[in-house]
């Protein structure tokens, strides 16, 4: 008899632990793992391989450590790689971040002064993901740059403060984050971007 009642204490000691482990924020388990993607990569994997079926899902409808147990489960059904994977969390997770206004002084470039990154650089390097090679836009929300009442028709104090900042377009499921997530950007790398918009876009 006190076997079995050992045998027992010790089978409601484990199903409790178990349970316990379970019932843990998810969060903890999510807080390191994976490691963090290329947020312009996960834009061009999401927006090839994602936005067919979930071009309306918006970040912000699940956590970001909810969307690593889903973006690893819709692993298997797109067929994407390891990398793929990451890259798209990361991009999500930081589209879920609300865009928070600092102020910021913006120091117009000197037009004799020439940039070290062309503008056609930052724009492959930091912009292409999302905005398309024709500036039309490739995921849901980014505006279309060609359009004459597009975000080329506002002042460039008003866009050059919208790319350091961030923005979210009204209407749009999620956000561009600040310098569209590439901190590195000078301010003489967005001056050069912006250049670039109104040669290559602009009407």
């Amino acid at each position: 008899m006190r076997m079995k009642s050992t045998l027992k204490t010790h089978l409601i000691i484990a199903i409790s632990a178990l349970l316990s482990a379970l019932w843990l924020p998810s969060s903890l388990f999510a807080a390191n793992f994976p490691d963090a993607g290329d947020f312009a990569k996960g834009a061009q994997s999401w927006a090839n391989n994602c936005s067919r079926c979930h071009n309306m899902r918006d970040p912000q409808d699940l956590r970001d450590d909810q969307w690593v147990t889903t973006v690893f489960h819709m692993r298997v059904r797109a067929g994407l790689t390891g990398q793929q994977t990451r890259d798209i969390l990361t991009f999500l997770q930081e589209s879920n971040n609300q865009v928070i206004a600092v102020p910021v002084e913006i120091v117009m470039a000197d037009a004799n002064t020439s940039s070290p990154v062309s503008g056609l650089d930052v724009y492959n390097q930091t912009c292409v993901a999302c905005h398309g090679v024709n500036g039309k836009g490739t995921v849901p929300g980014a505006p279309d740059f060609t359009s004459l009442s597009g975000p080329l028709s506002q002042p460039d104090a008003v866009l050059l403060q919208h790319i350091i900042d961030g923005y979210q377009s009204k209407g749009s499921p999620m956000a561009m984050p600040p310098k569209g997530g590439n901190m590195a950007l000078t301010e003489e790398d967005i001056q050069s971007v912006l250049t670039y918009l109104h040669e290559n876009f602009g009407k």
